[in-house]
């Protein structure tokens, strides 16, 4: 049974892949990059929140397939760039002019008292093992964490992307 539901996964996977190919950016100039997180339950919920944001695009660093079925259609609506490390991916937001920020809960500058520019990039990494790279190998990536005020240390990373998205349209002017 639990081979025979993965081909299936594997089938839903590969043909909403195809129809991503035509998908079209969003109405807002910022990005998402997903960073070696697990292909199950956050990367499909995560296009879905870009869809309802207005991400540009969605960039997925070393993630393999996923079941779309939690993305509700969102995985075709959202365009995918796909990238086997990080490096690739950072060089060409780089090339295109975008600003590149890591969330990391220990960090003292805080979301909502930054001033994020048209073009960021908010780079998500995994939830258990942080990013697939050294953040302080790439000296140009700004760190921000999301005020916490509970013991428990980080989010879960489809909800933090969702505050992310959301606080980048409240500081420009197109969301409450």
């Amino acid at each position: 049974m639990r081979r025979e539901s993965r081909k299936h996964m594997l089938q839903r996977y590969n043909k909403e892949r195809q129809r991503n190919l035509l998908a079209r950016p969003g109405a807002h100039d910022f990005v998402l990059v997903l960073d070696n997180l697990k292909p199950g339950f956050n990367v499909p919920k995560i296009f879905r929140s870009a869809e309802a944001f207005g991400a540009r695009e969605v960039h997925l660093v070393n993630i393999g397939p996923f079941d779309p079925a939690p993305a509700k259609g969102s995985f075709r609506k959202v365009p995918a760039r796909f990238h086997d490390d990080f490096r690739p991916c950072q060089d060409s937001l780089r090339s295109e002019g975008y600003d590149l920020f890591v969330l990391d809960p220990g960090c003292p500058d805080v979301l909502g008292a930054f001033e994020l520019p048209e073009k960021s990039a908010f780079v998500l990494g995994n939830e258990e093992f942080g990013f697939s790279f050294e953040p302080t190998d790439y000296p140009g990536l700004r760190r921000l964490s999301i005020p916490q005020f509970g013991r428990v240390q980080s989010l879960n990373v489809s909800i933090a992307a969702s505050i992310v998205m959301y606080e980048y349209l409240r500081q420009r002017g197109t969301g409450p």
